[in-house]
C-alpha cells in the first residue's frame, strides 16, 4: 500500500470518522485489552492467596516496585503517544519514525535501570516493610520480585510496542498484544504455583515467572504487529541514533505521567507502613482493594488510552469541535463504568473477599473497607479523563499537580491521622476525601486549559 493510501485512510479515521464511532473504535480494543490485564491481575492474587495469606501479603508488598516498573514504561509510552499522534496529524512522519525508534531506545535504558533495582534494592525495600510480621513474608516476597524486576524487559518491549500500535489507531494489535501476555499469565499461574502439569513447584516465584513469560509474549507480538502492520512508522536500527530534541519531547510529557504514576508507588509503600502497624492482615487488604478495583480503573484507563491520540491528531489538525465532543462522550463513558464499579463494591463486598479465601478477620477488616474506599468510584471517573485531556494538549504537568495534592499533600496525611485518631477503619476515608480535592483541582485545570489552549483551536474542516 503505498504511503499516500496509508495517510488517506489516517486521515479517514482519526479526523473524519464520527467522533462517538472513533472513539469506540480507538477505546474498546484497550478497554478489553485492559479488562483481560485486570482480571489476571485478579486471578494471579486469588491462585497466590491458595497458599497462605502471608504469600498473597508478600505479593501485594511488591506493589509499589511494580507500580514504578509500569509508571516508567506505560508513562515513556504515554509521550511517545501524544507526540506520535501530534506529528502524524501534522503529516510530519519522518519525525514519527524518529520518535518511535528513540522511544525503544528509552524503553532498553528503562529495563537496565530496573535489572540494578532488582539486584541492589528488592531486599532493603521488604525489610522495610515487613517491620514484626511474619520472617516468611519476607523470603517470598523478596524472590517474586528480584524475578519481576530482573526479567523486565517483557514489560518494557510490550508497553511501547502497544503505545506505537495506539499512536497510529492500530488498537486492534494493541488489544491482542496485550491479552496474549495476560491469558499466557492466566494459563501458566496455575501450572507453575502448584506444580501441575509435570512442573515443578514454584509457589510464589512461580506467579513471577508466568507474569514475566506473559510479557515476553505480549512484546514479541507487538513488535511483530508493529513491523508487519503499522505502515504509517517504519522501525529500522540501520543509522539510529539517540536524538536529544526528540527525546525530550516525549518525556516533555511522560516525565509527569511517570513522576504521576510513580507517586502511586510511593502511596502504596506509605500506606503499607501505615497499614502493617495494625496487621499484615489489613495490608492484605488493601492488597486485594487494589486488585479489584483495576477491574474498573483499567477500563476507563483504556479509554483514556483512546482518546489521548484523538485529541492529539485533531490538535494537530485544528479541529476543535472534534475534541470537545471526544472529551463530552469520554467523560459519559468514564462515569457509567465507575458507577458500575462504586455498586459493586458496595453491594457484594463479601463475595468480593471470598474470591480470595479471605478468612472471617479478613472478611470483618474488609468489607467495610471495600465499601468506604468505593465511594471514591463517583468521582474518579472526571480526575481520569481530565488527566487525559492534559497529556495529549502536552499540560502533563497539570496531571502531576493533580496527582501530587491527591496522593501526597492529602491522601497520606490524612490516612496518617486518621490512623491515630480512629484507629483503622478510619484509615479507608482517607480515600474518598482526597478524590474530593482531586476532582477540585482537576475542574480547575479543565476551566484554565479550555479558555487558553481549547478555545483558541480553530476549527477546520
Amino acid at each position: 500500500m503505498s504511503n499516500a493510501t496509508e495517510e488517506k485512510l489516517q486521515e479517514n479515521k482519526m479526523g473524519v470518522m464520527p467522533v462517538n464511532q472513533l472513539l469506540l473504535n480507538m477505546s474498546l480494543p484497550m478497554m478489553i485489552s485492559m479488562l483481560v490485564q485486570a482480571l489476571y491481575n485478579i486471578v494471579d492474587s486469588i491462585f497466590v492467596a491458595k497458599l497462605s495469606e502471608n504469600a498473597l501479603t508478600a505479593v501485594s508488598l511488591a506493589f509499589p516496585i511494580q507500580t514504578l516498573l509500569i509508571a516508567v514504561g506505560a508513562g515513556t509510552g504515554v509521550g511517545v503517544n501524544s507526540l506520535l499522534s501530534k506529528q502524524l496529524g501534522e503529516k510530519n512522519f519522518k519525525q514519527a519514525n524518529k520518535t518511535a525508534m528513540n522511544a525503544i531506545f528509552l524503553a532498553v535504558l528503562s529495563y537496565v535501570a530496573f535489572v540494578i533495582i532488582g539486584i541492589v534494592a528488592v531486599k532493603p525495600f521488604y525489610a522495610s516493610q515487613i517491620k514484626n510480621a511474619d520472617p516468611e513474608i519476607y523470603t517470598m516476597g523478596v524472590q517474586y520480585l528480584t524475578i519481576v524486576c530482573v526479567c523486565s524487559f517483557g514489560l518494557f518491549a510490550q508497553l511501547i510496542f502497544e503505545k506505537l500500535l495506539q499512536s497510529t489507531g492500530k488498537t486492534l494489535y494493541s488489544m491482542i498484544a496485550q491479552a496474549t501476555g495476560a491469558i499466557i499469565n492466566i494459563i501458566l499461574d496455575p501450572i507453575l504455583i502448584f506444580g501441575l502439569c509435570g512442573m515443578p513447584k514454584l509457589g510464589v516465584a512461580g506467579a513471577a515467572v508466568a507474569t514475566v513469560i506473559g510479557q515476553i509474549a505480549g512484546g514479541i507480538f507487538g513488535l511483530i504487529c508493529n513491523l508487519k502492520k503499522n505502515k504509517e512508522i517504519t522501525l529500522s536500527i540501520r543509522g539510529f541514533r539517540p536524538d536529544g530534541y526528540t527525546i525530550a519531547n516525549i518525556y516533555k510529557v511522560g516525565v509527569p505521567s511517570i513522576i504521576m504514576q510513580a507517586i502511586g508507588s510511593v502511596m502504596t509503600y506509605s500506606m503499607n507502613m501505615i497499614l502493617i502497624t495494625f496487621s499484615s492482615t489489613a495490608t492484605a487488604v488493601f492488597g486485594i482493594y487494589f486488585k479489584l478495583q483495576s477491574f474498573f480503573f483499567m477500563p476507563v484507563i483504556g479509554l483514556n488510552n483512546g482518546l489521548i491520540p484523538i485529541i492529539a491528531y485533531n490538535y494537530g489538525a485544528g479541529r476543535r469541535s472534534r475534541m470537545i465532543k471526544a472529551i463530552k462522550c469520554s467523560l459519559a463513558y468514564a462515569f457509567l463504568l465507575m458507577f458500575a464499579g462504586f455498586v459493586v463494591f458496595e453491594s457484594i463486598p463479601t463475595v468480593l473477599l471470598r474470591m480470595f479465601d479471605a478468612s472471617e478477620d479478613m472478611i470483618g477488616m474488609g468489607v467495610l473497607a471495600l465499601r468506604i474506599i468505593g465511594v471514591h468510584f463517583l468521582v474518579a471517573w472526571f480526575c481520569i479523563i481530565s488527566s487525559a485531556v492534559f497529556q495529549s494538549l502536552g499540560n502533563g504537568v497539570y496531571s502531576l499537580i493533580v496527582s501530587v495534592a491527591r496522593q501526597l499533600v492529602v491522601l497520606l496525611p490524612v490516612a496518617f491521622i486518621l490512623s491515630k485518631i480512629g484507629g483503622l477503619d478510619a484509615v479507608w476515608w482517607a480515600f474518598p476525601i482526597a478524590e474530593i480535592m482531586s476532582v477540585c483541582v482537576s475542574g480547575f485545570f479543565m476551566i484554565n486549559i479550555y479558555k487558553n489552549v481549547i478555545r483558541k483551536v480553530p476549527d477546520n474542516v
